[in-house]
């Protein structure tokens, strides 16, 4: 495959959409009979959560800290019109306490391996197409236990706009969430945790699920839009 080919016919590619918000949006996708190829770190469990996800999905096993099988692993994909990178590894970190192990870990998935799986696909990327990055929002306001997760969403940042530069025409955007209320990990913290950070949130409102794949959507779809570090949380990083 080369990008020469005709656009339109390719899949839509999430790294890391067995759960969460990457599993979210391959169902948008699915449910509006795009093809759809998503990852997890087992294939019994990618294949499990494609029969989920319906449509026209199928499942890859890939462990994004495995950085020499990610090629391997997606060689079976075709022609990629959407790439969505959402594989995430939660670290709880401090300089104090610091756990090397885990910290390569979440380091290696977020720029190492991200960048392999472009590097694997990158004959596959159609032209008129996109990639985007899952960051997070903990990039601006970090907190004890945070290290690796603000440095590595941080870095999410650098590494768009430089894959802007490089992958052009191809468009290259990220998305930021802030407490995503309805998510697995946060749908399972204390109502008090969550409703401190709504209380000083501007719009006064929870951030959904659906909040963040209609604005993922958004930076994949829309032509002029690239470049972009797109923060997704009611305005939570103007107080």
């Amino acid at each position: 495959m080369t990008q020469q080919q005709t656009d339109g016919d390719g899949a839509v590619v999430v790294i890391g959409g067995t759960a969460g918000l990457g599993r979210d949006l391959a169902e948008y996708y699915a449910a509006r009979g795009r093809r759809v190829v998503i990852t997890g770190r087992g294939q019994e469990r990618a294949d499990k959560v494609a029969a989920e996800v319906g449509g026209n999905t199928s499942g890859i096993g890939l462990d994004l800290t495995k950085v020499d099988e990610i090629a391997p692993a997606l060689a079976s994909v075709g022609p990629v019109q959407y790439l969505v990178l959402s594989a995430f590894f939660r670290d709880r970190n401090t300089a104090k306490d610091f756990n090397i192990a885990n910290a390569r870990d979440l380091a290696t998935i977020k720029i190492v391996g991200y960048t392999e799986v472009v590097h694997a696909l990158y004959d596959r990327l159609q032209p008129t197409g996109s990639v985007l990055i899952y960051g997070g929002g903990l990039k601006d306001r970090p907190q004890v236990g945070t290290l690796t997760v603000s440095t590595t969403n941080a870095a999410v940042m650098g590494l768009t706009r430089a894959l802007a530069v490089e992958l052009a025409p191809i468009r290259v955007n990220a998305i930021h969430p802030g407490m995503v209320a309805d998510s697995p990990f946060w749908s399972a913290q204390p109502a008090e945790v969550r409703e401190a950070i709504r209380s000083r949130t501007p719009t006064k409102r929870f951030t959904t699920m659906r909040d963040v794949t209609t604005a993922a959507v958004f930076l994949l779809e829309h032509p002029a839009i690239n470049g972009v570090n797109l923060d997704v949380n009611g305005g939570a990083s103007l107080t």
